[in-house]
């Protein structure tokens, strides 16, 4: 019995270990990983093993209290059937970070075989869409990447996720902890020019990929190591210095940013009208044209951002909490309400109702009102207390920082926390930087 236990155990720990790799296939695995990974944590480790310890820890209690307040809201809720329902199984995010820290990364192997799992992700990520993003012509736009995915949206990267343009959110997200490998390798000119190398490149596909909050928030990430992480700060210099020449080289040299001629720019979404000129096929010496809508300059957004698709989708965030100043229209009843509510359905004016804020923390405005939001501030305040309080080193607390600063930072468009692959990646970040910034490591000698 003791050795099924033991083998169910490092099942579930190899299944936690994995979750880097599962979510490149899509949505299902981390997500199903993640939930019988819950249903094992409580059976095994709180009924059978009875470690009721967990249940005074604050890290514990304040998950809970934010899970209850999700539940109570509820009731208030415009369809309180589906707010139940994305509330009630919304406690399988919260506990990712319970179990990893507890359960599965609390020993120095584990940490350093993630780290290891991360790095090699996040390279294969790098190097795939790299590979479609070299493979384009102008009259087809970027072309499958090493495992045949090709993006339905012109001048947009898949790299190996499938329909899914997330890319640069998987790199900038993981990246930081990738870096940690190199801490674990022998010191000398060659890993000093790698690390350089390894930031740069994240930078790069960030850039290539068009998401555009992922280059930002991991370029902040970089400026805030850069100012805290003294002894590695040339590193992070160069990698940023590095990264902005190979951004501009692109830029200036590959074609996507060149063989076009813009025929209307707005704010709207795919609001860029665009020229393409190309070989024609059956004549090489003739020369076609095409023309295409991509998504608006980063510039034209912000001259006109209430008419831009951000604006409309931000605006009735605020006015369902407005309307619902307590409670907001509901967890997950963003849609819902847009679409079956009059006053809000009419405030979208060019586009369609969305499925979510685009934003965590007008989310929780909108859907939960003032006092979700309030709970979820308390429990990322106690999320970065905890990170710098931990016993760790300081160059792990730092990366650990960084990496929440990638996911947390306001000002931004974000995915939504409810949803499954977002939700299990974003809880799962937090998992690693909790548990990175406290373990404490035997050997001193990795820095």
């Amino acid at each position: 019995m003791k050795n099924e236990i033991f083998n169910i155990n490092k099942f579930f720990l190899i299944l936690f270990l994995f979750i880097p790799i599962f979510l490149i296939t899509g949505p299902a695995l981390p997500d199903i990983t993640i939930t019988f990974g819950a249903i094992f944590f409580l059976i095994y480790y709180i009924l059978l093993k009875k470690n009721y310890f967990i249940f005074k820890k604050n890290i514990f209690i304040i998950s809970i209290l934010f899970w209850l307040v999700l539940i109570l809201i509820s009731f208030f809720a415009l369809s309180k059937t589906k707010s139940f329902q994305d509330s009630l199984i919304f406690i399988r995010f919260l506990l990712i970070p319970i179990i990893g820290y507890y359960v599965f990364l609390n020993t120095e192997k584990n940490i350093k075989i993630l780290i290891y799992i991360i790095f090699f992700s996040v390279t294969f990520v790098l190097l795939d869409t790299l590979f479609q993003f070299f493979n384009y012509s102008s009259k087809d736009g970027f072309g499958s990447d090493l495992l045949g995915f090709k993006s339905n949206w012109y001048g947009r990267l898949t790299g190996p996720f499938g329909d899914e343009l997330v890319p640069g959110v998987f790199v900038s997200r993981f990246g930081l902890f990738g870096y940690l490998i190199f801490f674990y390798l022998k010191k000398n000119k060659i890993n000093f020019f790698l690390q350089i190398i390894y930031l740069a490149i994240i930078g790069v596909v960030c850039f290539a990929s068009g998401e555009r909050m992922s280059l930002a928030t991991y370029f902040l990430a970089l400026f805030f190591l850069l100012l805290f992480m003294a002894n590695k700060r040339i590193v992070f210099l160069l990698a940023i210095i590095l990264s902005i020449i190979i951004i501009g080289s692109i830029y200036k040299l590959h074609p996507f940013y060149n063989d076009f001629r813009i025929l209307s720019s707005t704010q709207y979404h795919q609001g860029l009208k665009i020229e393409k000129t190309f070989e024609c096929e059956n004549n090489k010496n003739q020369e076609c044209k095409k023309i295409i809508n991509i998504q608006p300059s980063f510039i034209e957004i912000l001259k006109n951002f209430k008419s831009s698709a951000y604006g409309e989708i931000y605006s009735l965030g605020f006015k369902m909490f407005n309307d619902n100043p307590f409670t907001g229209v509901g967890i997950g009843n963003y849609q819902f309400a847009c679409l079956n509510y009059e006053s809000y359905k009419k405030q979208m004016i060019n586009y369609d109702c969305a499925s979510h804020p685009h934003n965590i923390y007008i989310q929780w405005l909108s859907e939960g009102g003032l006092i979700t939001l309030i709970t979820f501030l308390a429990y990322l305040g106690y999320l970065f207390y905890f990170i710098i309080m931990g016993k760790n080193l300081i160059q792990f607390k730092l990366i650990s920082i960084a990496s929440m600063i990638i996911i947390f930072w306001p000002i931004m468009s974000t995915g939504s926390l409810i949803k499954n692959w977002n939700g299990v990646f974003s809880f799962y970040i937090i998992a690693i930087s909790i548990s990175f910034s406290q373990f404490n490591l035997r050997n001193n000698n990795y820095f």
